[in-house]
């Protein structure tokens, strides 16, 4: 394996000793049938008789044994994502890097299914993180981390797993629509994304006490969500934030990660945030991720984010200048040879010392001790061990992936309900759009080989037998379009169904849009076909990030739109039972679809917050004062819901002892405000209380409905959002059936906000709780 496939190598001469020495130790893939482990037997390479395999002990005793053992060298050689072996020491080769964003995947080549005699040769492939936010049901994504987690563990167990340290969720905010990775996150929402971890997490992680199913990584810690654009790439891109966005709109999800999951690694963004590389920041690293949120765990970097801190971002003078400041802010192992390469020279000059590696190195044997690989055979252990090939691509898994699919489904227009589709009635279809029949489509990043693959003909061929395709275009780029034979084939045809949209060619890793258009001729080839059919065409589209599709949206000619995302190995599927009404889409969006117009803002600009007085817009449904083609939280459905707060709030006088002991503030707008911090863990509890939304599902189907509760202040002075998503619920209602729905409000975590000094506050007076146009009043003052 070369040593330059994971990272940029700028060493020479001496350097390159290092280099070979390093991946001679690493050894090479799991072998087949047998998994890496230490301290069991001759498989297990010995060591039992040292602290650290006594499995009574805990991880952090047993990993500091462990580290105070290994030489100086040996300790380097475990700085990077492809960690050395120790032989004498029965310490097996490790690999960090492996991916599970929506299932797993062969980006890290850390796992493994074309080996031959591979006893697993696919995983279940979830939706794209985006779609899977859609449907805002926090029990599905807890669902979908745990079937991922299970299959993790399970290619583990049968040795084609080199590791079980997934560095999977994205939970990014996905700030600007143009962001190539926007498709991997929950969205632009906060509370939302910060959920999404937790449910994920958790689920990931599994719910032993004694063992870790897998250990998942939170990235990219923080305010990171830009690839290339207009000549700025993500690797030396400074991103300058406000004290006040990275409180209440950047920092949220990374916290919810840590405190509320437990998660146990973050890594960090190769982003400058206000001119310090996110990986050589202390403050941030130290200070806030293992100080204030106590991090239980480690924290790596993206790819060769510490080289970039010298070649690209020329924050240090030397490779071993970059290596120490990174170590002594808090990073605990960089993805990439670089610090392996240059942290002896680094100790050789003064710049690090020996014992900053051990602070590294106790933090990354701590999480493979919780993994359980220094406690024998890994088939031995009674929580995980029983888990196997049966246990990857199984039918629970495969129908999960498509429950996840078409709960996420957008339904964006349905004029003169045009749907659902009797199949009985559709004599002929024509089926167009070079996404029908693409399965890379369904899969998005970050993917591995699924277990099986519907596309979207194919879902429409088990509904109807008379289809006739046509692509249309040469790719989503339809840089070529077949526009007059798509026009004589929807003339001829009953009913059109276009699967339009984008690629991974368009919005990818490393690759921003420039427009929200389109690509291409697909928006003249859309209309040119819904001019020529015999009925309003239907039209899906498979995209990650939101694109300007008002053209559609007010064309008479078009009677349905959908948002399918990208949808997984079941989404060819998911979409037929949508749009033939075999399931009534629930689905909402979890991000602002802006027009075209909004891409006159740069990227750069990193504030979310309004500013009238240049013109400026802001950014997502919290803040944002323009045209909008679709909003945040926006989805139709078959049937009709209506939704009621009915009851919420305590009375004043609960509040009047605790409020009345407590000192407000005065803002320079004359507000006043009580402070979290003074009122206390104790007090923000006595302040909890219920609120209960009444939602009726009037029919004509039964379906899931995502009630999404807000709030609203009075003004939007000091930077006040307009308002601000607290919690949702999904319920699945049958026709007539009424349901009520508990909402755990805490004033402490959801009336509060955040002031231009990141300190966060409670508005003395009114705070309105919302449901749609619904409002219940809630008065907050002694």
């Amino acid at each position: 394996m070369a040593a330059a496939a994971f990272s940029c190598c700028h060493g020479a001469g001496g350097m390159v000793v290092i280099v070979v020495v390093v991946m001679a130790m690493l050894g090479g893939v799991a072998a087949g049938g047998e998994p890496p482990f230490s301290c069991g037997g001759a498989a297990g390479g010995g060591g039992q008789g040292y602290a650290f395999c006594d499995a009574t002990l805990g991880a952090a005793e047993r990993a500091a044994d462990l580290v105070a053992r290994l030489t100086a060298a040996e300790k380097v050689a475990q700085l990077g994502d492809q960690a050395a072996g120790v032989p004498r020491l029965g310490v097996p080769a490790y690999k960090w890097w492996s991916e599970a964003l929506h299932g797993l995947a062969t980006s890290g080549r850390g796992l493994h299914f074309d080996a031959p005699g591979s006893a697993a040769r696919a995983a279940t492939s979830f939706p794209q993180v985006l779609l899977t936010a859609a449907a805002f049901d926090d029990d599905l994504w807890f669902r979908i981390g745990q079937a991922i987690g299970t299959e993790a563990r399970a290619l583990y167990n049968i040795g084609q797993a080199e590791g079980l340290t997934m560095w999977s969720p994205n939970v990014n905010i996905f700030r600007d629509p143009r962001w190539g990775r926007g498709q991997e996150t929950p969205g632009e929402d906060p509370t939302m994304a910060s959920k999404y971890a937790v449910a994920f997490v958790k689920g990931m992680q599994g719910n032993s006490s004694a063992i870790l199913q897998t250990s998942a990584c939170c990235k990219h810690v923080t305010a990171y969500d830009l690839e290339d654009w207009n000549g700025v790439q993500r690797y030396n891109f400074n991103a300058k934030v406000t004290a006040q966005d990275l409180e209440d709109t950047y920092n949220p999800p990374f916290r919810s990660c840590v405190v509320d999951a437990k998660a146990t690694c973050i890594m960090c963004a190769y982003t400058g945030i206000n001119g310090v590389p996110a990986c050589a920041n202390a403050d941030l690293l130290t200070k806030t991720v293992r100080g204030d949120w106590g991090l239980d765990g480690y924290i790596a970097s993206d790819c060769d984010a510490v080289a970039i801190m010298r070649d690209a971002q020329r924050y240090t003078q030397t490779p071993e200048d970059a290596v120490a400041v990174a170590l002594k802010a808090g990073l605990d192992m960089n993805c990439g040879t670089y610090v392996q390469q240059h942290a002896t020279a680094a100790i050789q000059q003064g710049k690090l010392t020996e014992e900053d590696i051990d602070k590294a190195l106790k933090n990354l044997f701590a999480i493979r001790m919780r993994l359980g690989h220094f406690d024998g055979d890994p088939r031995s252990n009674s929580v995980y061990g029983g888990l196997g090939a049966t246990d990857i691509c199984t039918p629970e898994h495969r129908s999960l992936a498509l429950e996840a699919a078409m709960d996420g489904i957008v339904l964006l227009k349905n004029d003169a309900g045009i749907l659902p589709l009797d199949r009985t009635a559709v004599a002929s279809a024509a089926v167009i759009g070079p996404n029908a029949n693409d399965s890379l489509a369904l899969i998005g990043n970050y993917f591995g080989p699924p277990c099986e693959s519907t596309t979207p003909l194919n879902g429409i061929l088990g509904y109807i037998k008379s289809v006739r395709f046509l692509a249309g275009c040469n790719s989503a780029a339809c840089d070529v379009a077949a526009t007059d034979q798509a026009a004589a084939v929807a003339s001829s045809s009953d009913y059109v169904f276009l699967f339009m949209g984008l690629s991974q060619k368009q919005e990818s890793e490393g690759r921003d849009r420039t427009s929200l258009l389109l690509p291409g001729e697909q928006q003249s080839l859309i209309t040119a076909v819904a001019d020529a059919a015999k009925h309003p065409v239907i039209l899906v589209l498979l995209t990650g990030g939101p694109v300007d599709v008002t053209f559609a949206q007010t064309n008479p000619k078009i009677g349905a739109i959908l948002w399918a995302g990208y949808p997984g190995q079941a989404g060819g599927l998911a979409i037929a039972r949508v749009l033939f009404g075999d399931h009534n889409p629930g689905g909402r969006l979890p991000v602002t679809w802006y027009p075209e117009e909004f891409t006159r803002i740069p990227m750069t600009d990193m504030r979310m917050r309004a500013d009238p007085a240049t013109g400026y817009p802001g950014r997502s449904y919290r803040f944002y004062q323009g045209k909008t083609v679709y909003k945040f939280g926006y989805g139709l459905s078959y049937s009709s819901y209506s939704r009621q707060l009915v009851s919420g709030g305590k009375p004043a006088e609960s509040y009047t002892n605790l409020l009345a002991s407590l000192r407000t503030t005065t803002t320079s707008e004359g507000d006043e405000s009580y402070h979290i911090q003074e009122i206390g863990t104790d007090g923000c509890e006595q302040l909890k209380f219920p609120a209960v939304v009444e939602v009726q599902n009037h029919g004509p189907m039964d379906g899931k409905h995502s009630v999404l509760m807000c709030l609203r202040w009075p003004n939007a002075k000091g930077g006040r959002p307009t308002t601000q998503l607290i919690g949702f619920r999904s319920q699945h209602l049958k026709v007539g059936e009424k349901a009520n729905i508990r909402f755990d409000i805490s004033p402490c975590e959801h009336f509060s906000r955040v002031r231009k000094d990141g300190k966060k506050v409670i508005d003395r007076g009114s705070h309105y709780l919302m449901v749609d146009k619904d409002e219940l009043e809630i008065r907050f003052e002694a």
